[in-house]
């Protein structure tokens, strides 16, 4: 313990016993390291929460996760705290056992980049519990109502209309979009601004989960109807809408146009690279973090959303509509 810390055993000592004469970083720092390393902390001391901050995300195959788990790690840890990184699998530990670890490890606070929240059909019961024990929580893009919690969002609306402007400035007239689930709110949200936009086009949608499986199938089921771009909720779902298009006997962006969305760090090298809409993950990230610690310092923080503008990039799977 006292090797890991950096500090004598006497003063390790001194922190269990809640002796005076131990500035609060060198306590801060054996506290934590009791948590990380598995150790229980006194009774004395368990009233005082750790300097740990769950980020729990859906996935870490979607790069776009791991980028925003790299930012809010490096944002917490200048300020004195460890991150605790749980990422949900299908076959493994669900979000609401993330819950019940991270509370009986006694942490600061939790910030969720995506989940549950963002589906309305989905079990909320555990968040509820974040509430009841007044524990610092911050969501990252948008909630289904009712969870009183602070956000940062990337603008979905905004980026939809970036994004069908983009094409219909191409000549594009049939342009599709490929969703998520119709209850993964930020995806009814871009569903909405694309009916904005539509103005009399042809309504050409398409749901399914948020994976390069389910991309695939919902575009092979648009490109079939004739749709010449396709704007999808993220860049996962366009690299398997990119991959149904090929499997069509077509060619991106000669025969379809695809747009992504959020930019995450691979997308530059796909082939073709992926024209996509950017979510400014690292504002954001540092955002979410800067929110949480001013409810950890007994800010008075408002449960609203904080939005952020995305930015379309154009690469090279966009192109012009093709000549009938």
């Amino acid at each position: 313990m006292a090797q890991h810390v950096g500090v004598s055993e006497a003063t390790v000592s001194r922190v269990l016993n809640n002796k005076p004469g131990i500035s609060e970083a060198t306590r801060a720092a054996v506290l934590s390291a009791l948590d990380v390393l598995g150790y229980e902390r006194p009774t004395k001391l368990r009233g005082e929460r750790a300097r740990l901050v769950g980020i729990v995300l859906p996935e870490m195959q979607n790069p776009i996760f791991p980028g925003f788990a790299e930012v809010m790690a490096g944002a917490l840890a200048k300020k004195g705290f460890t991150p605790v990184l749980c990422a949900r699998t299908v076959d493994g530990v669900a979000e609401s056992e993330y819950i019940t670890i991270l509370l009986e490890q006694n942490v600061s606070g939790v910030i969720f980049a995506s989940g549950l929240y963002q589906q309305t059909r989905a079990a909320h019961e555990h968040y509820a519990r974040l509430s009841e024990r007044g524990l610092p929580t911050v969501l990252i893009n948008a909630s289904a109502d009712g969870l009183a919690f602070p956000r940062v969002c990337t603008d979905e609306e905004h980026a939809v209309e970036q994004a069908y402007a983009h094409l219909t400035a191409l000549g594009h007239e049939r342009i599709g979009l490929v969703l998520g689930p119709p209850d993964h709110v930020p995806s009814a949200r871009k569903l909405a601004a694309y009916r904005a936009a539509r103005k009399g086009a042809p309504e050409l949608v398409a749901h399914g989960a948020l994976t390069m499986e389910e991309g695939h199938a919902a575009a092979a089921r648009l490109v079939a109807e004739g749709a010449t771009g396709l704007i999808c909720a993220s860049d996962v779902l366009a690299i398997g809408a990119m991959r149904a298009v090929r499997r069509a006997g077509k060619q991106v962006p000669a025969d379809v146009s695809v747009v992504g969305f959020d930019d995450s760090g691979l997308m530059a090298f796909t082939d073709p690279p992926l024209t996509t809409v950017r979510q400014p993950i690292v504002a954001m990230g540092q955002a979410a973090v800067a929110l949480l610690l001013s409810q950890i310092d007994a800010e008075q923080v408002p449960d609203d959303e904080l939005l952020f503008e995305p930015e379309l990039v154009v690469r090279a799977s966009t192109g012009p509509a093709p000549t009938a």
